[in-house]
């Protein structure tokens, strides 16, 4: 059983409130999955209310991993049909105003797309709401306010006291969500409604490359003497300059390897 003070806010009526997800991707094979932080923000928002959360997506209703939200006890979604290059917030904006909800729960950013972490505080400065980052849970909600925990660096947390209804994204350091279950989330409906999708002319002109790997930082000594501490900085890090041979025969390999070995020292 939830507490009275949680599965009730104002004048009495059950607490009404949404989770918005995207589709996630694996950050090794880049497969479609359901994205970690927006499940965290399911979470959340499933643990609020007796009634069960909205469940809202911008996109494409065929990703199957959408139904993956569906598994973790829901038994609809909404999706606002959008293609890849529409920006998703005047389609929010238009189907929350017709909603009377009391808190909108996100994640902190998307997996994969821009990746921002804008879109809550775009959503809550258009609807007039209060806008709450990184929080980890709602303690109660009595008056038309709601007292939630928000998550601070070094595993610190605040208290914070905000007005209903609000907008927050749930911090990494939330409750993990729940597993899946594969039933559940086959059973589940997903229901596509039409949306004035605008094309997001900022994007539009972006241009994207693979990202590029920081350069790590230099180790410098402590102690000693200058000419030691010198020395320990532009010392050049083991085990880098190496070669990755794909192409060629088994011997070809062999000789580049010997070859390496052989420079290296460790064949004379």
């Amino acid at each position: 059983m939830l507490p009275e003070s949680l599965s009730r806010a104002r004048s009495g009526h059950p607490l009404k409130v949404a989770a918005l997800v995207s589709v996630g991707q694996h950050p090794l094979s880049r497969r479609e999955r359901r994205a970690e932080q927006d499940a965290r923000a399911l979470e959340l928002a499933l643990s609020l209310s007796s009634e069960l959360p909205g469940l809202i997506h911008v996109g494409s209703a065929q990703s199957d991993a959408l139904r993956s939200y569906l598994g973790m006890g829901l038994t609809e979604m909404t999706v606002l049909n959008a293609g890849p290059d529409a920006d998703a917030l005047p389609a929010l904006i238009d189907h929350l105003r017709d909603q009377s909800l009391d808190i909108v729960l996100t994640g902190v950013r998307a997996e994969c797309g821009e990746g921002s972490g804008l879109l809550p505080y775009a959503l809550a400065d258009r609807l007039g709401w209060p806008m709450v980052p990184r929080i980890v849970s709602v303690v109660s909600i009595a008056d038309g306010y709601a007292e939630v925990w928000q998550a601070l660096p070094r595993g610190q947390r605040r208290a914070l006291r905000v007005p209903l209804p609000f907008v927050a994204s749930v911090d990494p350091a939330a409750e993990p969500a729940r597993q899946s279950a594969f039933g559940p989330a086959q059973r589940g409906n997903i229901d596509a409604w039409p949306c004035v999708a605008e094309p997001d002319q900022a994007r539009a002109h972006w241009q994207q490359h693979p990202a590029k790997p920081r350069p790590k930082r230099l180790a410098v000594a402590k102690g000693g003497t200058a000419a030691e501490r010198m020395k320990a900085a532009t010392a050049k890090p083991q085990g880098q300059g190496g070669q990755v041979i794909s192409e060629g025969t088994d011997r070809e390999k062999a000789e580049a390897i010997l070859v390496r070995l052989v420079a290296e020292g460790v064949v004379r």
